[in-house]
C-alpha cells in the first residue's frame, strides 16, 4: 500500500525514525545499515517502505536500498522469522554480508546475529538458498570453493569477517586450498 516514503526527517531513536511527509509524521522501523545512512535532523529523506498490517498493529518499515527491501520481504517469508528478527539480521549483517553467508552456507555468521539460534540460522540458508545468495551474491563478490574452505578455516582460527575476507583479496584466484591458506596466514600475520 505504501511504497515509498519521502518528506523531513523528524526523529531519530533506533531503530525507529518519524519522516513528516506534509504534516503527517510517519512512524518507520529500520535496519540500522539504514539508520546509520540518515541525513541529520530536518533533511529531506527518502526511503522505501514495506507495509506490514497485522490483527494488533500496522508497522511501516523503511529502507536506504531495493535490495535490503527485498532481502528484508524474502526474510519474512520464511516460517517463524518475523519482521524483528528479519531486521535484526539486516542490522547485524547487512545485505552483502548476508547474500556471502547464503552462498558459502556459513552458519557461524549468521549465528554472530542476536537472536538467531543455530536451528534458525540453518533454516535461513536452507530457505534462502537461491533466492538471496544467487542474484546479490554474484554482485558481492561471490567466491569460488576453494576460497570459501580457505575463508571458513580463517574464521574457524578466530579471525574476523573483515580480516578473512581482505586477506581472500589478496590471493591468486587460482590458488589451492592448502597454500592459499598459508598464504593468507602470512597477510595476516603482517
Amino acid at each position: 500500500m505504501i511504497g515509498q516514503l519521502t518528506g523531513t526527517l523528524c526523529d531519530k531513536n533506533p531503530p525507529t525514525i518519524t519522516v513528516d511527509c506534509g504534516g503527517v509524521g510517519y512512524e518507520l522501523q529500520v535496519p540500522m545499515g539504514t539508520f546509520y545512512n540518515l541525513p541529520a535532523l530536518g533533511h529531506k529523506v527518502v526511503l522505501l517502505t514495506h507495509f506490514l498490517v497485522r490483527e494488533d498493529a500496522q508497522i511501516l518499515y523503511g529502507f536506504g536500498s531495493a535490495a535490503e527491501r527485498a532481502a528484508f520481504r524474502e526474510l519474512i517469508k520464511i516460517a517463524g522469522v518475523g519482521p524483528r528478527t528479519a531486521l535484526s539480521v539486516l542490522s547485524g549483517m547487512g545485505v552483502a554480508d548476508l547474500a556471502q553467508a547464503v552462498t558459502l552456507q556459513e552458519v557461524g555468521r549468521l549465528m554472530k546475529v542476536p537472536g538467531i539460534g543455530k536451528k534458525t540460522a540453518e533454516r535461513l540458508l536452507l530457505e534462502l538458498k537461491g533466492k538471496i545468495g544467487a542474484d546479490i551474491g554474484a554482485s558481492a563478490g561471490a567466491v569460488d570453493a576453494a576460497q570459501a574452505d580457505i575463508l571458513q578455516a580463517l574464521l574457524a582460527l578466530g579471525y574476523s569477517d573483515k580480516e578473512a575476507a581482505a586477506s581472500l583479496k589478496a590471493l591468486p584466484t587460482d590458488v589451492g586450498v592448502s597454500e592459499g591458506i598459508k598464504l593468507a596466514l602470512r597477510a595476516l600475520a603482517k
